[in-house]
């Protein structure tokens, strides 16, 4: 189990923004890379209209060039033609080879990139998108043919897509090929197998109308990675039949030549282990995997067939009279562990303001790791940390939770405001927010343990991103402007083994939240002991 994330306090508004990076784990930053490319688009037109421009020119001069050599009229035995003729190889023909022009307009074009270079996304961040669609295809259950169709139907069922865009947008075969060669270089072949397929089929349909404007990946690649990875996966008799197709386009390649003639051998021996099924690689180390992805699936619906009576809804003063003229909207969700949700807990004017409070600082990001902090996969997010000091609206923020829970919310027993924006397929794996070892950075603010957490969604998102609790067997979905509160310790000071919970993956939209951990130091009086000892 694993304590959440960077500390609040730690968090200093006076650093400078951050260079862009890991462009894949907040759409806020998918979004920045968008606008550089707009300016690049705009630098490319005005690159084609003077390269046009100089084409057209040349054209003009070929053609009046070309004109003169097919008139049988125009006899150089005329003067001025014959003065024509020597002006043009002497002057026009060493200006029109030797001119620059196009040199300074692919130089405008480099120098219009390099302008923008910085703001790009990199090798790193490609890797991290085509494993984005990895994780939607696991934890949704998704096919990849559908997806690659621009559907996201449910892979071997008569379900409806999960989600459905305005314009469907389909991969290409070398968009494949890339999503299965990340999973290949891992050596996760569970996921290369149903990518290079996918890939291998749209490059035979397109073989030999290959684009190099738009792909950089071959049949003939697709082909070999798809033969090793069926070979590793144990499924010998396919890896040959494949790289036989390979040798049909590419019959001197000596390294696939010797792997068929071990394939031969190895079947000859009865190596093969078709017909095996391919078992996932359980990447996430979760023991509950199953059922948090099963909460995932059900995109934020309560399993729970019957709604006891003592869950419901109501106006709540908390006995504040901060309150008092206008109570919270509280819905009970579950009793244990206790969450409850508040609905129309920030306007849309406040969420957008504390968003632009925090996008200019956002960065990847970290999860506790021992005694250290770090990136980590499980975590697929940028953050940042406003004090209440920042702007009216997160103090007066504060001031409402402070009313909404009854604990007390100055430094140091709670930690500054966290507001995180998911990336590509942004999630954040099952995972407690209280620590679980004394060694964790969060006992370095001498606060006590995270007593309870307070999540306010800032946004609303077209499908995924659910809270999942995963041993409480619920999930609440996305509720824009609402904010879920749980008690992470139980009175006992015990942390309470039900608040297990994740983030799931964002199948669609632009996802923000911001965080409150409140610490136990502090709260004596307000959330006291009880006389049973296992509370």
């Amino acid at each position: 189990m694993r304590a959440v994330g960077v500390l609040g306090l730690g968090a200093l508004l006076a650093w400078l923004p951050p260079a862009p990076a890991d462009t894949f784990s907040a759409l806020r930053s998918v979004r920045q890379a968008r606008g550089a490319e707009g300016r690049l688009l705009r630098r490319l037109r005005a690159y084609l209209r003077e390269e046009g421009a100089r084409l057209r020119r040349l054209g003009r001069f070929y053609e009046k060039v070309r004109a003169l050599h097919q008139d049988p009229g125009a006899s150089v035995d005329n003067p001025l033609l014959a003065f024509s003729l020597i002006k043009r190889l002497s002057s026009d023909w060493p200006r029109l080879v030797y001119s620059d022009e196009a040199t300074e307009n692919t130089r405008a074009l480099h120098d219009g990139f390099k302008e923008v270079q910085q703001e790009l996304p990199g090798a790193e961040d490609l890797d991290g998108a085509a494993r984005a669609l990895m994780r939607l295809q696991d934890v949704y259950g998704l096919s990849v043919k559908g997806m690659a169709n621009g559907v996201f139907q449910p892979a071997g069922t008569g379900r409806p897509p999960l989600y459905s865009p305005g314009r469907r947008v389909a991969l290409s075969a070398d968009d494949c090929f890339h999503v299965g060669k990340v999973a290949y270089d891992t050596g996760d072949y569970y996921h290369s197998i149903a990518w290079l397929e996918e890939a291998v089929s749209r490059f035979r349909l397109s073989y030999g109308s290959w684009n190099p404007e738009e792909e950089r990946g071959s049949l003939e690649d697709a082909l070999d990675h798809l033969a090793f990875s069926y070979f590793m996966a144990g499924n010998i008799s396919h890896a040959l039949t494949l790289s036989k197709e390979f040798l049909h386009y590419d019959p001197s390649n000596q390294r696939v030549t010797r792997n068929v003639a071990k394939y031969k051998k190895l079947l000859a021996t009865g190596g093969d282990r078709a017909g095996g099924p391919l078992r996932r690689p359980n990447a996430t180390r979760l023991q509950s995997r199953d059922a948090y992805e099963e909460l995932c699936q059900s995109l934020g619906a309560q399993p729970a067939p019957e709604r006891p009576p003592h869950l419901g809804c109501s106006y709540e003063t908390n006995g504040s009279p901060y309150l008092l003229l206008q109570p919270a909207k509280k819905e009970t969700l579950r009793l244990r562990p206790y969450v409850a949700l508040y609905h129309d807990f920030v306007s849309d004017a406040e969420a957008e303001t504390i968003k632009g409070l925090a996008g200019p600082w956002l960065q990847r990001s970290v999860v506790a790791s021992g005694e250290k902090q770090q990136k980590a996969e499980y975590r697929i997010s940028k953050s940042a940390w406003l004090k209440d000091t920042a702007d009216p609206v997160v103090r007066a923020l504060e001031l409402r939770m402070a009313a909404v829970t009854g604990l007390d919310l100055r430094p140091p027993y709670a930690e500054y405001l966290q507001v995180v924006n998911y990336g590509l397929g942004g999630h954040y794996e099952p995972h407690f927010d209280h620590a679980t070892s004394r060694k964790s950075p969060l006992y370095r603010m001498k606060s006590g343990n995270r007593i309870a957490t307070v999540m306010i969604y800032l946004s609303a998102v077209e499908a995924g991103g659910s809270t999942a609790f995963i041993y409480a067997n619920f999930s609440v979905p996305v509720v824009k402007n609402a904010a879920l509160f749980w008690w992470n310790l139980r009175r006992n000071g015990d942390g309470d083994g039900d608040t297990l919970h994740a983030g799931c993956p964002v199948l669609a939209g632009d996802k923000w939240v911001a965080n409150k951990w409140i610490h136990e130091y502090g709260q004596e009086f307000r959330r006291p002991c009880s006389r049973d000892p296992r509370d």
